[in-house]
């Protein structure tokens, strides 16, 4: 499989495949890389898409750099990227994973895209947040006057983050879009999935002992079918 490396206004990336029209944008998650959409461009690319995988802020290449993994950086970016796409390709997709759903449906909502692919999506962010600040037993005073609290499950707390969660909430996606969900996700509950799909007109597709981070030989497994059907 043919790869490019590149930088789009300084943001590494690759492009997977052969020249083609159309391609798909890869978003990874928290602690992902570019290089992790190799599983998916196997597949993507023999279905005659080409595939851009980057790394967000952090993350890759990234790691150490001045820019922070929020949204206020990664949206930016996202646009940036998608406008690169726009110029040199007819048609544009979607795939992305647990918070790059969530950057990406902050950055896309109302473009054009033929399709997205989601998997294990944090859909409501405010929501996320807010239960883990149960979980650190910190009330939203206590965040409003420190700003920033590190919990001790590995998290960091941040005020400005949960003010911008709740003032961005996901209100419009018109893009048709399948959704992975694991049923033992503990980030996003099975009632947002159910309802953002209902909401939305989203195809659904529950894997009912995974977990949000698809990491064993069957979920493995589960998720590359998954892909399969799901590529257009």
């Amino acid at each position: 499989m043919e790869k490019q490396l590149l930088h789009i206004n300084n943001i590494p990336a690759v492009i997977w495949g052969a020249s083609s029209d159309k391609i798909y944008l890869y978003v990874h998650g928290k602690s992902g890389c570019k290089e992790e959409a190799a599983s998916f461009a196997e597949l993507a690319c023999a279905k005659g898409w080409q595939v851009l995988s980057m790394d967000l802020p952090e993350h890759g290449e990234r790691k150490g750099e001045a820019s922070s993994f929020d949204p206020w950086h990664a949206v930016p970016e996202l646009n940036a990227v998608y406008d690169y796409l726009q110029d040199g390709w007819k048609k544009t997709a979607l795939f992305a994973n647990s918070i790059g759903a969530w950057f990406s449906m902050l950055s896309f909502a109302g473009k054009s895209l033929e399709k997205a692919l989601f998997v294990s999506p944090v859909l409501d962010m405010e929501c996320l947040l807010r239960r883990m600040m149960q979980w650190a037993s910190v009330s939203e005073e206590d965040l409003e006057k420190a700003g920033i609290i590190q919990t001790s499950f590995g998290e960091t707390l941040s005020w400005e983050y949960y003010c911008y969660a709740r003032n961005h909430p996901i209100c419009r996606w018109e893009i048709p879009t399948d959704v992975l969900y694991a049923g033992q996700d503990h980030l996003t509950e099975r009632s947002a999935a159910d309802s953002f799909a209902e909401r939305y007109h989203c195809r659904l597709t529950v894997m009912e002992n995974g977990e949000h981070w698809f990491h064993t030989p069957e979920q493995l497994a589960v998720l590359r079918e998954w892909m399969q059907n799901s590529l257009i």
